[in-house]
């Protein structure tokens, strides 16, 4: 008998997560090069690109870095949208394995590998290194160090509460 249940009168259960494919339509995910880097400097800061990308076609890439910075709006706004892989992908990217298993059921090996690396794992940023393609490599750099920093923003005592 466990300790747990000494104290509770229960063991602890944890719940096995189920991911089925569902039947909706994607928004598409295919930019070209110069976006994607204009993507990459608005995720480093740059306030303008990003408002370039807002009001010239590219809201979903706008939203998807607000949702990065964990605005709830912006989450909303990308499931509403037709973008529920860019939010599987940013749920994925904090650790949610049902996150990572809905991408990987709905085709989306990309993203599942981009997510997983963005949360540490190195076996997958190898994979993405192998892809051949230094843009999507870097843009996938970024978002880490992006998540990295909110990370140690919510674990730093003099940032506290901080996201960015």
């Amino acid at each position: 008998m466990s300790w747990f249940k000494n104290i509770f009168g229960k063991d602890e259960v944890k719940k096995k997560v189920e991911v089925q494919k569902a039947n909706i339509e994607f928004a598409s995910f295919n930019y070209p090069p110069k976006i994607l880097i204009a993507w990459i400097k608005s995720l480093e800061g740059n306030t303008e690109i990003g408002l370039f990308l807002l009001n010239n076609g590219y809201e979903e890439l706008y939203h998807t870095h607000q949702a990065l910075l964990l605005n709830q709006i912006a989450r909303n706004w990308l499931l509403k949208n037709g973008y529920p892989h860019l939010m599987a992908f940013i749920n994925a990217s904090e650790g949610n394995e049902s996150a990572q298993k809905w991408l990987s059921i709905h085709g989306f090996e990309v993203l599942c590998e981009a997510s997983k690396a963005v949360d540490g794992d190195m076996e997958s940023f190898k994979w993405l290194n192998q892809l051949n393609d230094p843009i999507l490599f870097q843009l996938i750099k970024t978002i880490k160090q992006v998540k990295d920093q909110i990370e140690f923003n919510h674990n730093d005592m003099y940032t506290f509460g901080k996201d960015y």
